[in-house]
């Protein structure tokens, strides 16, 4: 009789301890949210892979700070878990990695880069209904295919061809010029589009020279421009083939009253600066840029260079783009991809460290997506144009 009263009472005991320890820790039933995954899908082999480096490490740090400050509200604190895909400079393999983020159960993908790349990858996503964000990628075309899916958030180059225009009347005195540039879709799209808009500053063209990417030499490239004396060169290329015009034309000493690139792969990378300074002093780029009045910008460029990385605007854009999709996701409330597709082009967001003020995409492009005029100035990046973002006073012409 006392043993059956002695176990009932251990039993007892053990079941108030357990409904004590339910009671004084309820956190410890509550299940851990499942993490989104986010596909990140940038070229990081092949010759594009210096700027899909950084473009990787701008969405890396995004993730990190959202999931750092509590994660998705909207989804219980649910953290953001990066699915990355190497797109290997390649339109194929870019496609091809879209069907493996999207069997692993992406929600959405940020990146791509290079406008070949995106045009393969955002329609293989555009088949799953899987939105997509390009950050970087600048054909017009991209976001003119009526694919509901995808989403630009930096210019076109129409947009930034536009600005780059405005400012470049601004600079005087300038008659002649050349135009360099990449012969693919990038390229030879602004090459077209300069053609028609540049006469109507009055400038006379005086050559339109393409080149391949990659490339392993400039000389005739630069001995054209030397026969041709142009006032301006206006180059539109990716890093290797900028960084290698440049060095050509410092060796050969050719020095024209300014370089003013749209889009240019090196203008506006500090690894260029650094590694070839006398090269890159005074050359000026209209192209993606941080908001140089934000301190969480230079906050970001810090991040970055601790990573002992160069800085460059594949970080800031890249950063801000996730950031972007995570408040799509708190407006949905889901990771419903229909839902996160409607959301994206209905409603507006914080552009984060860009100078975008609030984004919003009208036929999957960001209406208020603003390139930057800059120039090199003492080995760092200013931001010359607009006036509101302005550093510094451009340079103009440039020293012999």
């Amino acid at each position: 009789m006392m043993a059956f009263h002695r176990s009932v009472s251990r039993r007892a005991l053990l079941q108030a301890s357990g409904a004590a320890v339910v009671l004084g820790m309820p956190a410890i039933l509550r299940a851990e949210p499942q993490p989104v995954k986010l596909g990140i899908l940038q070229p990081v082999t092949g010759a594009l892979a210096i700027d899909g480096d950084l473009g990787r490490l701008g969405a890396e740090l995004a993730i990190a700070d959202i999931n750092a400050t509590g994660g998705l509200a909207a989804l219980g604190g649910a953290k953001i878990e990066m699915v990355f895909g190497d797109n290997r400079s390649n339109p194929e393999a870019a496609a091809q990695e879209v069907e493996r983020l999207n069997a692993e159960g992406v929600v959405a993908i940020v990146g791509g880069f290079a406008s070949g790349l995106c045009i393969t990858a955002t329609q293989a996503a555009a088949r799953y209904d899987l939105p997509y964000i390009i950050d970087c990628a600048v054909a017009d075309q991209l976001t003119e295919r009526g694919l509901k899916n995808t989403f630009r958030f930096g210019p076109n180059f129409s947009m930034a061809a536009k600005i780059a225009l405005q400012n470049l009347a601004q600079l005087k005195p300038a008659h002649t010029v050349v135009i360099v540039h990449e012969d693919g879709l990038f390229g030879s799209g602004l090459a077209k589009l300069l053609q028609t808009e540049l006469p109507k500053l009055g400038l006379e063209v005086l050559e339109t020279i393409a080149h391949p990417t990659p490339a392993r030499d400039m000389s005739n490239v630069v001995l054209r421009i030397r026969a041709l004396q142009p006032d301006l060169v206006v180059p539109s290329q990716y890093y290797g083939e900028f960084v290698l015009m440049a060095r050509t034309m410092q060796q050969q000493r050719v020095r024209p009253k300014g370089i003013y690139a749209i889009f240019g792969g090196a203008a506006s990378s500090l690894r260029f600066i650094k590694e070839f300074p006398e090269a890159a002093e005074g050359v000026m780029d209209c192209n993606h840029w941080h908001n140089p009045k934000d301190p969480r910008a230079h906050e970001l460029r810090k991040q970055v260079e601790a990573k002992g990385r160069f800085y460059v605007y594949n970080a800031p854009i890249n950063y801000a783009a996730v950031k972007v999709v995570a408040q799509a996701i708190e407006k949905a409330g889901s990771t419903d991809r229909v839902k996160l597709i409607e959301v994206l082009g209905t409603q507006s967001f914080d552009s984060s460290v860009m100078p975008y003020g609030q984004s919003k995409f009208v036929n999957g492009q960001n209406v208020n997506a603003l390139p930057l005029n800059t120039q090199v100035q003492g080995g760092d990046v200013k931001v010359i144009y607009p006036a509101e973002f302005a550093e510094v006073k451009p340079i103009y012409p440039m020293k012999a």
